[in-house]
């Protein structure tokens, strides 16, 4: 069935999320990071709410951070951003062991200049993006803005320093803010086009292009080069957030990617500059944000066959007259009301009640309400949502022997709250904050056509993938 809309997730994380320029966020010691434009940056304990309480020296403008071994790399431009190009830029690197400023091990290394720009050329050192390439091990950062080129050096991945002779390649116009990242044989470039730093009139998108060679050429979908102003769509303004910029890649497992960037006004935020997280789609070979999940009442479909989640209840008939296959043309035609709850639900036992997977009938037992729960915290980019049958307080939950139920009413228990993954696939992954009685994460799979359980999530398989429709 098609969701019914009650209300939209918010379209920004919680707390503070207020920040221009983020960085890729980064894990460190249990918590994410993120730094911006200016000395500061976020942190979050859960991914969901943030505090502007993150450290960088230097100030400057649109960090990048990488982690490499047991340290974190810090690029930054010092200048620039001068408007038609030709202002003086530069690009400087610096290291911490740690991005906790409480810890005894926090200590930036001195900066060190990698790139910069003289004033006359056309590029401005600016918006620094890293990748340590996993087939290689060498490690590169792109700089430059919309008024010039987009370049690429080569850095030592030991030392943060420019390699020795190294010279910049020109790889693509028309965009800033650059990030670089590596998947299946591919180097994609994402790039931030449009307009810049003007609140809700922003027309900040992000586009890409992808390349067999780190050195490019990148060319888009339908074979326009980056270096004439080529670019696939990965987001654009939607909904009540516009001037998306700043491309971050965070892989969470096999299948479980996220995307961070900023918006340049949330219209819910003041028109404020926020962080904003969404789900990574992989379509054809193209990266592509997901949408915000939406609250609604869905039926929650099984890869695996296509049954639905359900209660295990007494399948109650809807009463119709008998027809027959041709009808008689001069019979009016009377619509036959859908199913409800009142017709059934004094059937339905109480207290806990079974769930099992069937033949999706569109009627009161399939029919989930999903919605977000205040104040119980979340995990990176979503809060955790209550699943519920629509109309009453049934929920969701998970048990101790690691099996799913229905309770006959929601209490917020850890067991009962749910974290709802879009995957790279666009299918969705449903797993318990808690199970009770066991740290191990588990996810809500089909291990028969009929038969829902808890276990291992894995991604090559349709028995742990769920459709929302």
């Amino acid at each position: 069935m098609v969701a019914i809309a009650l209300a939209q997730a918010a379209s920004a994380q919680t707390g503070k999320p207020f920040i221009h320029d983020p960085s890729t966020i980064q894990e460190c010691d249990g918590k994410y990071y993120t730094f911006g434009t200016g000395q500061g940056g976020l942190s979050s304990e859960d991914g969901w709410t943030w505090d502007m309480d993150a450290v960088r020296p230097g100030g400057g403008a649109a960090p990048d951070v990488l982690k490499i071994g047991d340290r974190y790399l810090v690029a930054y431009g010092a200048t620039g951003g001068g408007l038609g190009g030709g202002h003086n830029g530069r690009i400087l690197t610096m290291w911490n062991k740690t991005l906790d400023p409480k810890s005894p091990d926090f200590k930036y290394s001195e900066p060190i200049m990698v790139a910069d720009t003289d004033g006359n050329e056309d590029c401005d050192a600016i918006d620094p993006g890293m990748l340590l390439d996993p087939t290689t091990g060498r490690l590169w950062l792109s700089y430059g803005t919309y008024f010039g080129f987009i370049r690429l050096v080569e850095l030592d991945p030991n030392t943060g320093k420019r390699v020795e002779g190294n010279k910049a390649i020109n790889i693509a116009i028309d965009c800033e803010a650059t990030d670089l990242i590596y998947r299946d044989g591919w180097y994609y470039l994402l790039g931030t086009h449009g307009t810049c730093c003007d609140g809700v009139n922003s027309t900040y998108n992000i586009v890409v292009g992808r390349s067999r060679s780190v050195t490019g050429p990148y060319i888009d979908n339908v074979g326009r080069s980056m270096l004439e102003g080529g670019g696939r769509m990965v987001i654009a303004a939607h909904e009540r957030v516009t001037g998306p910029g700043h491309f971050g890649r965070i892989v969470e497992e096999e299948g479980v990617e996220k995307m961070s960037c900023h918006f340049e006004a949330d219209f819910d935020q003041g028109g404020y500059s926020v962080l904003g997280i969404r789900p990574l789609l992989w379509k054809n070979g193209w990266p592509e944000a997901g949408d915000p999940f939406h609250e609604g009442t869905y039926s929650i479909i099984s890869e695996r066959r296509g049954y639905a989640l359900e209660l295990a209840v007494d399948f109650t008939r809807i009463e119709q007259a008998r027809r027959w296959f041709r009808r008689d043309p001069n019979q009016e035609i009377t619509p036959i009301d859908m199913q409800k709850l009142d017709d059934v639900k004094d059937s339905w036992a109480k207290g806990d009640i079974a769930v099992r997977c069937g033949d999706n009938m569109v009627r009161p037992h399939q029919r989930w309400t999903i919605t977000a729960v205040p104040d119980v915290g979340g995990y990176l980019g979503q809060p955790y949502y209550k699943i519920e049958i629509e109309g009453t307080h049934r929920a969701l939950a998970a048990t101790a022997d690691c099996e799913v139920t229905s309770v006959e009413n929601f209490t917020a228990a850890p067991e009962q709250l749910w974290r709802i993954d879009q995957l790279i696939d666009g299918t969705f992954r449903i797993m318990p904050k808690k199970v009770p009685g066991t740290d191990r994460k588990l996810a809500l799979v089909s291990i028969a056509d009929s038969t829902p359980t808890l276990a291992e999530f894995d991604f090559n398989s349709d028995n742990s993938k769920w459709r929302l429709k």
